[in-house]
C-alpha cells in the first residue's frame, strides 16, 4: 500500500520526537504516562522498552486500545491504535543504552524487561512553519494582519 502524503508527513514528524505520552484504558478511563520512543516505523508504528509488571502492560492485557501524543515547540502528533507486548531479546539488545539502565538496574537480561509495539491505525498532526523564529514571525504576522497563522495539519487513517 502506498502511503498518502499525510501518512508520510506523520511518519516524518515522528522521527523528530524522543518522548511521547502513551495512553491506555484503565476501567474505562484513559491513563497517560511518558514513554521514550525507541524506534519509529513507517505508518506510525512505535516501539518502547517497558517492564512486564508496569501498569501499562497490565492495562493493555485487558484492553489493547492505546494512544500516543507527542509535542515539540512547533509540531504535534496524536495517534490512535493498539499495543501489545512483544517478547524479543533481539529488540531489547538493540534498544538498550546506559540511559535505559536507570529504569532497569538489573540490566538488559532482567526477565521483566520487554518491548511494547504500538500499531497506529489513525492520527492527526499539526505543524507550524519552521523553527521557533519562523513560528514567532508567523504569530506576529497573524496578529498584525488578522489572518490565521499558517501551518500544516492533517488527519489520516494509517
Amino acid at each position: 500500500m502506498t502511503e498518502t502524503p499525510d501518512a508520510q508527513k506523520i511518519t516524518s514528524l515522528l522521527e523528530d520526537f524522543r518522548f511521547g505520552m502513551f495512553t491506555t484504558i484503565d476501567g474505562g478511563k484513559p491513563v497517560a504516562r511518558p514513554f521514550t520512543i525507541q524506534e519509529v516505523e513507517d505508518g506510525g508504528d512505535l516501539w518502547f522498552l517497558v517492564s512486564k509488571q508496569s501498569s501499562a502492560v497490565q492495562q493493555l492485557a485487558a484492553d489493547p486500545r492505546a494512544g500516543v501524543a507527542l509535542s515539540s515547540n512547533d509540531s504535534w502528533v496524536s495517534l490512535t491504535g493498539t499495543a501489545q507486548v512483544v517478547d524479543s531479546q533481539e529488540r531489547v539488545d538493540r534498544y538498550w543504552s546506559p540511559v535505559v539502565e536507570a529504569w532497569f538496574p538489573d540490566g538488559k537480561d532482567d526477565p521483566s524487561v520487554t518491548v511494547l509495539k504500538f500499531s497506529a491505525d489513525g492520527g492527526e498532526y499539526w505543524d507550524t512553519p519552521g523553527s521557533r523564529v519562523a513560528t514567532a514571525i508567523a504569530f506576529v504576522k497573524a496578529k498584525v494582519t488578522g489572518e490565521p497563522i499558517e501551518g500544516d495539519t492533517g488527519k489520516v487513517d494509517l
